[in-house]
């Protein structure tokens, strides 16, 4: 049996007029993640960390900006994608640990709804994903509540679980 390590790291900023997604969970705030797709910036680092355990590149080279198909897409579809990538080469998960780095909102009470969709797209138990969240004490665009950071980690387990 072989594992694979991957590690994903992705940022978005705060903008008026928009929705906010964590985790493929709406979370009612006065702005929401820019970017092409839904900006969920926790499923995107999972996405690449995914990639990255596969030596498949991130998710920018996967799913474009420029590309009119994703835009608006829910980054739970993405994942879905990344995810079939990892089942194609003979990979399950054996699990993820994640990190949201937001000065605001605070996600705490979402958090067991994130791992739960996280667990479904990934055919995992939810004791095998887990997720924290940190402020940026102040510091920075971060701790300036100018957008809001993800980290992951996940173990990619070779052959059947």
């Amino acid at each position: 049996m072989s594992q694979r390590i991957g590690i994903g790291y992705d940022v978005h900023r705060l903008v008026k007029g928009r929705k906010l997604f964590l985790g493929g969970v709406e979370i009612p705030h006065i702005k929401g993640l820019e970017g092409h797709s839904d900006a969920d910036a926790l499923l995107h680092a999972l996405g690449d960390a995914i990639l990255g355990a596969l030596g498949r590149g991130d998710i920018g080279e996967h799913f474009p900006d420029t590309d009119p198909q994703y835009k608006g897409i829910s980054s739970l579809r993405l994942l879905e994608q990344i995810f079939q990538l990892a089942v194609e080469q003979g990979y399950r998960v054996g699990n993820v640990d994640a990190v949201i780095i937001a000065q605001e909102p605070n996600i705490k009470a979402y958090k067991q709804q994130m791992r739960a969709h996280i667990a479904r797209v990934l055919s995992l138990s939810e004791d095998s994903v887990n997720i924290k969240a940190t402020t940026h004490e102040g510091m920075g665009c971060l701790g300036r509540a100018e957008g809001i950071a993800a980290q992951a980690a996940v173990v990619l387990i070779k052959g059947e679980g």
